[in-house]
């Protein structure tokens, strides 16, 4: 049997509030049942929450950094959400007609998302104005399947573009900020390879946002702990917000790295209640900008409206411990709004409160979805397939196909979210998906994960040359390269760097697309031709360099050709040209870049582009018919760690 063809539907309503959930919050406040009551009194009191509210928008163009309308987008996502909540709970259309109004105003005349902090401005207003929408289309509200429909073409056009590649860049805020709205859009667009693009970006990023480089370890430590108590708070939350509208969608993304969110939140709640014996591992960022060797002090105790939900999803849910989680809830209760701007939802007693008791209603698994996040990785003679768990699934069924669009038969059946296939062949491309069994019940097939056995194609093979400090691999999956890399490599230190190779034919063209993002703003990569794996090797390099700059946040790109003409001889930079807008942005290489090289005898030509369409020559070298020819992809971090970087072949 196979279940790939099978599509279902999302969870409706199914962001930060389901059904459920908003059943339970009208009753409860129908009831004046504590403490949701109170809650519900403080939500009502804010000026967002009413239905008089008068818009500050809409604009045509909004950004952050420098500001444009951002304060007043911020404001009216409030109020849009808030109205939509206030609907939901109290059944009066005032407030409906309140939210509608403004997703409609901004939704048929934002055009742009500006700025230097583009990512920021798109991925905190717009999730509140995304959850508003999900309401009020999964209502009988009366807004017209006409307007629901430029609101989603609104947010796939308009708001996901500015956030689609996350922000890799930055502290984990930022990616997390991103992480959550394109999860959200991706819902609400009922668009599966969006909401499964960023589970996977959640369990396997390769920035600072992804959960275990965020969370770096099981005692909790958050990447920004040594930075500020404020953007912590802020960047956990934001996972937490991810976690919750995945369980709405049957996944259980609470519970993956065995529980590496709630270990965060214990930890920062513990330091931020005045508790000084937390361990601290002095650590340096994915992006080689941020070091911290202990806790900050900044904004300690300063507790974020970020708490209720966690507390209840895993004390009452769950009926797991989290004892300083809960006394930071107990603390901030009744939650109030999450401010500043519109970083939080905020509002979690009234949100999120539940009871193993009386809400029996949100411990009944859903109806089986499918699986989701799905992260394939091959050594020389297995692949290890993990996903992240259904709710309520007693077991899990493993199909594999050789072949893109070809027939999937089982592969095995297993109880855990894992599954090791030892029956792999080198050099093919394998793809899985996974179903989820409950009840006798099996779920509608993931979308397939691809990997090449062995990690690469035939005849490719991957190693570190010279001293990377930190060891490298590279991962095919049949379209795009994941390359993790140590190393430093200029043309004035030892070659240190790692490769992913093949020969090179005596007449042939190879292209690659370097893709956005690297993880490190100091990454190089290119295209190189060597004569062999040592360090002192003849070599030829087309490669993106990120040259010195004042601002450490904006390096001098450039496209650089670097040649060692011996063996040991000195490296020589032989041309190069500075990088441009679409490929760099804000001095950030956000875009993609191609490069093409081309040998025809002796004669060896290297070409780039911004897409893949139009060539700009970078410069020409000689390389002799008897020397042996290596072509491949070089990467080197040029940190004290390593970097991800991603090329499609």
């Amino acid at each position: 049997m196979s279940t790939s063809a099978q599509t279902p539907a999302f969870v409706h309503p199914g962001l930060l509030h389901s059904r459920e959930d908003l059943r339970r919050m009208g009753a409860a406040v129908a009831q004046q049942r504590s403490p949701i009551y109170e809650g519900f009194l403080v939500f009502k009191e804010s000026p967002f929450s009413h239905c008089d509210y008068q818009l500050k928008g809409p604009l045509r163009e909004v950004g952050r950094n420098p500001s444009i309308g951002h304060s007043d987008y911020d404001s009216d996502a409030n109020a849009a959400y808030q109205n939509a909540v206030m609907w939901a709970i109290t059944g009066d259309k005032r407030y409906a007609q309140t939210a509608i109004r403004i997703i409609d105003a901004w939704s048929d005349t934002l055009q742009s998302v500006i700025g230097r902090d583009a990512v920021l401005m798109a991925g905190l207003g717009p999730f509140k104005m995304v959850n508003a929408a999900e309401i009020m289309r999964y209502s009988d509200a009366g807004w017209s399947a006409a307007a629901v429909k430029r609101t989603e073409q609104h947010f796939l056009r308009v708001i996901y573009p500015v956030i689609a590649e996350y922000a890799p860049f930055a502290n984990g805020n930022w990616d997390d900020a991103a992480l959550k709205t394109v999860m959200a859009i991706g819902i609400f667009c009922n668009d599966h390879e969006i909401f499964e693009k960023a589970v996977r970006y959640y369990v396997n990023g390769w920035g600072n946002g992804s959960l275990t480089h965020y969370i770096i370890n099981d005692e909790g430590q958050v990447q920004e702990t040594g930075r500020d108590q404020a953007h912590t708070q802020l960047g956990i939350g934001m996972l937490a917000e991810c976690c919750e509208m995945a369980w709405h969608q049957g996944l259980d993304l609470y519970a993956y790295a065995n529980n590496r969110l709630l270990k965060g939140f214990e930890y920062t709640a513990k330091y931020n209640l005045g508790y000084n014996d937390i361990p601290y591992t002095p650590m340096i960022d994915r992006t080689g900008k941020y070091r911290h060797t202990r806790p900050s002090e900044a904004a300690r105790g300063k507790l974020r409206a970020v708490y209720e939900q966690v507390y209840n999803h895993y004390v009452n849910r769950m009926g797991l411990p989290a004892p300083f989680t809960k006394a930071a809830a107990d603390k901030l209760r009744p939650e109030g709004p999450g401010t500043p701007g519109a970083d939080h939802p905020g509002y979690g007693t009234l949100f999120y409160t539940i009871s193993p008791v009386i809400d029996k209603m949100d411990t009944v698994n859903f109806s089986v979805e499918r699986p989701a996040g799905l992260v394939l990785r091959a050594t020389t003679d297995t692949g290890l397939l993990t996903w992240v768990s259904l709710r309520g699934a007693s077991s899990y069924v493993i199909r594999r196909a050789e072949n893109k669009k070809g027939h999937y038969v089982k592969a095995g059946v297993t109880a855990g979210n894992f599954f090791r296939d030892s029956s792999v062949k080198e050099g093919v491309i394998f793809y899985y998906t996974v179903t989820g069994i409950q009840d006798g019940r099996e779920s509608a097939a993931s979308l397939p994960v691809s990997l090449a056995g062995g990690g690469l194609p035939l005849g490719w093979h991957n190693t570190d040359i010279g001293n990377t400090e930190t060891s490298g691999y590279a991962q095919y999956d049949g379209n795009e390269l994941r390359i993790e890399a140590g190393g430093r490599f200029t043309d004035s230190l030892p070659t240190a760097l790692n490769y992913t190779y093949r020969k090179l034919k005596k007449n042939e063209e190879v292209i690659i697309r370097v893709c956005p993002q690297p993880s490190s703003q100091f990454t190089a990569v290119g295209l190189m031709i060597r004569s062999n794996q040592e360090p002192a090797s003849t070599f030829a390099a087309w490669m993106l360099y990120p040259g010195k700059a004042k601002d450490i946040e904006a390096p001098q790109w450039m496209v650089q050709l670097m040649q060692r003409k011996q063996p040991g001889a000195a490296v020589a930079v032989l041309a190069q040209q500075p990088l441009r807008e679409p490929a760099v942005t804000y001095g950030r290489l956000t875009g993609a870049y191609w490069l093409k090289v081309t040998r025809s005898g002796n004669l060896i030509k290297g070409c780039g582009s911004y897409n893949g369409i139009d060539w700009e020559e970078l410069g020409t070298i000689d390389w002799p018919a008897r020397r042996a020819a290596l072509i491949g992809v070089g990467a080197a971090a040029n940190i004290s760690g390593s970097t991800t970087v991603r090329v499609r072949m």
